[in-house]
């Protein structure tokens, strides 16, 4: 016998994983800019590295 769909149930899923994927992007967001904020504190931006030994 075939179950009824619990749409309910699919719809939960459905949020979760949006909600997870936002969560994640965010994350990968914050960790972007710490990583900038560290080599800016570090007096080095990438920038200015590849223009010095281009010079």
């Amino acid at each position: 016998m075939v179950f009824k769909p619990n749409y309910n149930q699919q719809r939960a899923e459905r949020d979760r994983a949006k909600q997870a994927k936002k969560e994640a992007k965010v994350r990968e967001r914050e960790d972007a800019a710490a990583l900038r904020r560290k080599t800016e504190q570090d007096g080095a931006t990438p920038a200015a590295d590849t223009e010095e030994v281009g010079s």
